[in-house]
């Protein structure tokens, strides 16, 4: 057996310049300068290497002997050194990702799928305020349980349905890292849930009016702002509030308002635009928005841009009313189902639903164009009668 253990403390501190050994293949290296190197000898596969365990002023004797045997065993087992090592030193690189690194090239990754790319910043925003001021410096790799309860415990019940999105958006950003191959705990969130509890707070629908007092509230809106000419066409149409601020006469072809596939909600399509039928009396009322259009936009604010997502919400509020500017697509849905006979597919698709399955949807081609034209000239002309007038006629 090769003898070890041959130098001292003070030989290290006192030998000249040349190589010496100390047994079973590690050597100390020293320079004229007075430095030294302490560098482990092995042969694998048949290969003589060398593998630098420090300098000697840095590493004592007592370290560099059990850094070497830790070396040693890993020989035994048939694997280099040198690049285990490397191997380990790549992985420890990977897991001194921040989250707030991660997060950022996870939202970068899906802006694909999200509505404008994302730009709305709606996606990112739960997790930028109530997440990432806390937990954005914290190594990915040491992120647990813990740390998420403590960041979300202030809004877990208060704010419960942003704190929900933050929570499921940090999911996502784990399953990111993993997938960059980073050692993370993808079971992190649902073990953070488990700590917060169930959350008191229960999300609420928005307020719709019935539908029965839609009429004398479209009726109600005459002064033809942009604001009142916006509402009409939201009453009108049933479409959501986002694209139908951001109307433009070239999605207009006749009595065919086409809303692009990224600003429909839900729709991961890139080419599932959406044709919306436009009645007669929509048609009136987009005849009106014209005088007030700019750029093509014909809800235009006052100073740039589209009138913003508060203007028709807050308009019902200042008028007392409980409902809100999304709940008359719910209106809508109602008297479909109260006062037509409409099949269930085109009254679903009337509101811009995904109706079926995915292979459901693949032999299905229509859009129910047609049938939904007549829904809602019908509705058109439901909201324009006169009180005494009112009937529930079917389709």
């Amino acid at each position: 057996m090769r003898a070890m253990n041959r130098l001292s403390a003070r030989a290290v501190a006192t030998l000249g310049t040349g190589k010496y050994a100390d047994g079973a293949g590690l050597w100390l290296h020293k320079r004229e300068d007075g430095g030294g190197q302490w560098v482990l000898r092995y042969t694998i596969h048949g290969r003589r290497r060398e593998m630098g365990l420090g300098a000697a002023g840095a590493v004592s004797l007592k370290e560099a002997r059990e850094a070497a045997e830790r070396w040693r065993a890993v020989v035994r087992s048939d694997k280099d050194p040198i690049k285990e090592r490397e191997r380990q030193r790549r992985a420890d690189a990977r897991n001194i990702h921040l989250l707030n690194d991660i997060a950022v090239d996870a939202f970068e990754a899906r802006k694909a799928e999200l509505k404008g790319d994302g730009k709305a910043g709606r996606w990112f925003t739960p997790i930028e305020l109530h997440i990432l001021p806390k937990l954005g410096k914290v190594p990915v790799a040491d992120l647990d349980q813990k740390d998420i309860r403590d960041a979300l415990a202030p809004i877990w019940h208060t704010k419960a349905e942003t704190a929900r999105k933050a929570m499921n958006r940090l999911g996502i950003c784990l399953k990111h890292a993993a997938a960059l191959g980073l050692d993370v705990d993808l079971q992190a969130t649902d073990k953070a849930r488990a700590l917060l509890g169930k959350q008191r707070h229960k999300s609420k629908n928005i307020p719709a009016m019935p539908w029965k007092d839609v009429p004398a509230f479209y009726q109600s809106l005459s002064d033809g702002t942009p604001t009142q000419l916006a509402l009409r066409l939201l009453i009108l149409t049933g479409a959501r509030s986002s694209p139908l601020r951001h109307i433009h006469e070239s999605q207009i072809d006749g009595d065919v308002w086409t809303i692009p596939a990224e600003a429909m909600k839900g729709r991961k399509d890139a080419t599932a635009d959406f044709r919306v039928p436009l009645s007669a009396e929509a048609l009136a009322v987009i005849d009106q928005a014209r005088r007030h259009a700019r750029d093509g936009y014909l809800f235009p604010s006052v100073r740039r841009g589209v009138i913003s997502d508060m203007t028709m919400g807050m308009y019902m509020q200042r008028a007392k009313l409980d409902a809100r500017p999304h709940g008359f697509r719910s209106s809508l849905r109602d008297w479909i189902e109260e006062a037509t006979t409409t099949p269930y597919e085109v009254a679903e698709t009337v509101l811009g639903h995904i109706v079926g399955g995915s292979v459901e949807r693949a032999y299905r081609r229509t859009d129910y164009l047609d049938q939904r034209r007549k829904v809602m000239e019908s509705w058109g002309e439901f909201l324009i009668r006169l009180p005494d007038r009112q009937s529930s006629d079917e389709i």
